[in-house]
C-alpha cells in the first residue's frame, strides 16, 4: 500500500531541493531545473486537486485548510503560467521562479503542519486507497508529460 501522507512529503521534499539546487546554479542551468519544478508541482497540485483534498475535506471536515489550500495552489498556477509565457530566463525569470518558490515553501510547512497531521484521523482504509488512487493518477501524469501528450498536468 502506498502512504498518501509519505507520497506528499516525499514530493515537497524534491520540489525543495530543486529550488535549492536553482539558486545555487548558473544561468544556463536554471531553466532546465526550473522546468522539472514545474513539472513536479504540476504532478504533485493535480493528485492534491483531483483527490487528496476532496477526500480530506469530506473525512476532516474542515472547509477552511482545505479552501486556503485550493487557494495556494491557484497562486502557484498563476506564477507558473507567467513562467511558462517568459521567452527566456533573465532576471525577471529568476525572480518570479523565486517568489513561486516561496511560496511554495510556505504551502509546504501550512500543508505539512495543519492538513497534513490531521490526515492520519481519516482512517486507514480511506488513505490506503487514496494513496493507491494518489500513484496511480501521478505515474499517469508522468507518463503524459513525458510523451509529450500533455503540457499542464493540472487546470
Amino acid at each position: 500500500m502506498t502512504d498518501p501522507i509519505k507520497l506528499l512529503k516525499d514530493d515537497h521534499k524534491k520540489v525543495k531541493e530543486l529550488f535549492t539546487e536553482f539558486e545555487s546554479a548558473d544561468g544556463r542551468s536554471k531553466r532546465r531545473i526550473a522546468n522539472e519544478a514545474i513539472m513536479e508541482l504540476d504532478v504533485h497540485a493535480a493528485i492534491e486537486e483531483e483527490i487528496f483534498y476532496p477526500a480530506m475535506l469530506e473525512a476532516l471536515k474542515d472547509e477552511f485548510v482545505v479552501a486556503e489550500a485550493e487557494e495556494e495552489h491557484h497562486v502557484v498556477h498563476v506564477l507558473i503560467d507567467e513562467l511558462r509565457g517568459m521567452e527566456k530566463p533573465d532576471v525577471h525569470f529568476e525572480a518570479k521562479f523565486t517568489v513561486l518558490a516561496e511560496n511554495v515553501r510556505h504551502h509546504i510547512d501550512e500543508e505539512e503542519k495543519e492538513m497534513l497531521s490531521k490526515a492520519g484521523k481519516a482512517g486507514k482504509e480511506l488513505l490506503d486507497r487514496l494513496g493507491e488512487q494518489m500513484l496511480e493518477r501521478k505515474e499517469a501524469l508522468m507518463r503524459e508529460i513525458k510523451s509529450g501528450t500533455k503540457a499542464r498536468a493540472s487546470a
